[in-house]
């Protein structure tokens, strides 16, 4: 690779100087912008792309981090930041093979690395884990450990003051959950079981691509994006834009967990009102209602810790079976990922993927949950639902 000459190094370094006081500011866009400034200036210097990986990170674009920290490593083969955030880039897509290569490396270059040993530890885990679990629903032809839990079977002690679950589900019960979550009251574990086995066996009878019709002139469908266990921030939607009910319909497009400190709050309470109005509250699949990301990013803690280990398994369930993409009208497209990696992809393509399973490390469904693409490809999607929302939704559009 061509030499740059001296002065035009010395600004790039200046600039990556500039790009690293802004990543330790949290502002990480402005940090890539400067990292790439950097790069352009001079491209064979390692730590330009390795810096701009853990910015990535940061943002969770591993797609990016991932094709970063691999050029770090081209360049140089001995550096270990590159392999090891590159280790955790693939250890965030879900790709714990190659995340455990990467750790092994880190570990052959500093055996005494505390943090590389975890990860490296944790990646051995999943690994053996996913074996495991591959041979468990070989051996079970479909069925789940969850499937032994019977709702029906547990007491509710005379000491519980929360609200009750009658069936069918009402909108009254939907109001007092609401309160009760709110003062940080924990639903009894009965109704907890009975509404997630109740919002499974309505997810696991739609399609993959759903379709809902357009509001009609006057009337309004509102679109959420990601509400990251920000459970006063959903109490907030509804006191401004209502709750959820036949004549109010909402798609919540992805992302309900992990992050927020009360994930289990916001996303109970939108599968509770998809019990409650299942043709009227629409629920898509994020990246983050995946195993992966809830073992990083804090879900499976926060349920096992208020709950336990099977109503984060019964979770996990329901996560599979909830819809990739939704057609609005026949003119909007919503996903939560973004734009595809090839072209000519149809809503055929999308209605014939197998969902029911953890999020790929490639193809269409990987690429729908937005796994690997860059941030600014779902937010160009993004704003383009939201200005067609806008028009379909305008009187003059009827």
């Amino acid at each position: 690779m061509a030499q740059v000459p001296e002065d035009v190094a010395k600004e790039a370094e200046k600039i990556k100087n500039e790009a690293n006081q802004m990543f330790q500011s949290g502002s990480y866009l402005k940090a890539i912008d400067l990292y790439s400034q950097a790069i352009s200036l001079n491209p064979n210097v390692a730590i330009y792309y390795s810096n701009r990986a853990f910015a990535y990170t940061k943002l969770e674009q591993y797609g990016a981090a991932l094709e970063d920290s691999t050029k770090s490593i081209e360049l140089d083969g001995t550096y270990v930041k590159g392999y090891y955030r590159r280790g955790s880039a693939n250890l965030a897509l879900g790709k714990h093979k190659d995340a455990l290569k990467d750790f092994k490396k880190v570990v052959q270059i500093y055996p005494k690395n505390q943090e590389a040993l975890d990860k490296l530890r944790n990646c051995e885990k999943a690994v053996r884990q996913l074996a495991f679990q591959s041979a468990i629903h070989e051996d079970s032809e479909g069925g789940v450990p969850s499937d032994n839990i019977d709702p029906k079977s547990i007491e509710v002690e005379s000491s519980y003051s929360g609200p009750h679950l009658q069936d069918p589900i009402t909108i009254d019960f939907m109001k007092e959950l609401l309160v009760h979550l709110k003062d940080q009251k924990k639903l009894h574990i009965k109704y907890v079981f009975d509404i997630l086995y109740k919002v499974k066996n309505i997810l696991s009878s739609l399609p993959t691509l759903i379709t809902i019709d357009a509001p009609q002139a006057g009337t309004r469908f509102t679109v959420c994006g990601d509400t990251h266990g920000q459970f006063y921030d959903l109490l907030n939607i509804f006191e401004i834009n209502g709750l959820p009910s036949e004549t109010n319909p909402y798609l919540f497009n992805g992302d309900f967990v992990d992050r927020g400190s009360f994930s289990f709050e916001v996303v109970f309470t939108l599968l509770a009102f998809k019990v409650l109005y299942p043709n009227h509250l629409h629920l898509t699949r994020g990246n983050h209602e995946s195993l992966t990301m809830n073992r990083m990013y804090g879900f499976e803690g926060e349920v096992v810790n208020k709950y336990n280990r099977k109503v984060f398994d019964l979770f996990t369930e329901v996560f599979c079976w909830l819809p990739l993409a939704a057609a609005i009208g026949g003119k909007v497209l919503v996903v939560h990922g973004g734009l595809f990696s090839r072209d000519g992809v149809t809503l055929e393509d999308i209605k014939n993927i197998n969902r029911n399973r953890q999020p790929p490390d490639e193809g269409l469904m990987c690429e729908l949950l937005g796994q690997i693409l860059l941030l600014s490809l779902a937010v160009v999607l993004t704003r383009e639902v939201l200005v067609l929302l806008l028009a379909l939704m305008s009187p003059r559009s009827s």
